[in-house]
């Protein structure tokens, strides 16, 4: 479980931290401060995330 995990934040850490950027830049937070944030906080949030994902494939096998 732990593999399919590291591997799904992999990319579901990537895909929600790519967007909370979007959104900063749309927003006009554009210097590399509001940025950073951005991206930490989407890998973070992908962290409970992640977990629901990974619990639901195994569950339902």
């Amino acid at each position: 479980m732990l593999r399919l995990g590291l591997i799904l934040h992999l990319f579901i850490g990537s895909t929600l931290a790519g967007s909370a950027i979007i959104v900063a830049l749309v927003m006009g937070q554009d210097t590399m401060t509001p940025i950073l944030i951005a991206a930490l906080l989407g890998f973070l949030i992908a962290i409970p995330a992640t977990w629901v994902v990974t619990k639901m494939i195994y569950e339902n096998q």
